[in-house]
């Protein structure tokens, strides 16, 4: 299994629409990409990331085929509708789980 973590960094004068991202981004991101399972988390005002994503893919080879594909596209493309910040993105491989 594929674990996606994609951090928001909290930057002075930058924006996060955190109802927006919870509401339509995240259900428009499980409604597009084949295979994902996700997980939305909300960070405090005082931490230094607005927010964190989780997603997870069956395999790399189907998370590289949803990110490549229109709707991988789309879901990029709306990034833009709540947020001006460049998220940073981690892949990793589930090695172990309780």
């Amino acid at each position: 299994m594929i674990r996606v973590t994609v951090v928001y960094p909290r930057n002075e004068g930058s924006r996060f629409d955190a109802a927006y991202w919870l509401g339509t981004h995240m259900p428009l991101v499980g409604a597009k990409l084949p295979g994902v399972s996700w997980e939305a988390d909300l960070a405090g005002a005082d931490q230094p990331h607005y927010a964190i994503a989780f997603l997870t893919f069956p395999s790399m080879v189907e998370f590289g085929a949803a990110m490549g594909s229109a709707d991988g596209a789309e879901v990029v493309a709306d990034m833009a509708n709540y947020t001006d910040v460049q998220p940073a993105m981690y892949i990793s491989e589930v090695a172990a789980r309780s």
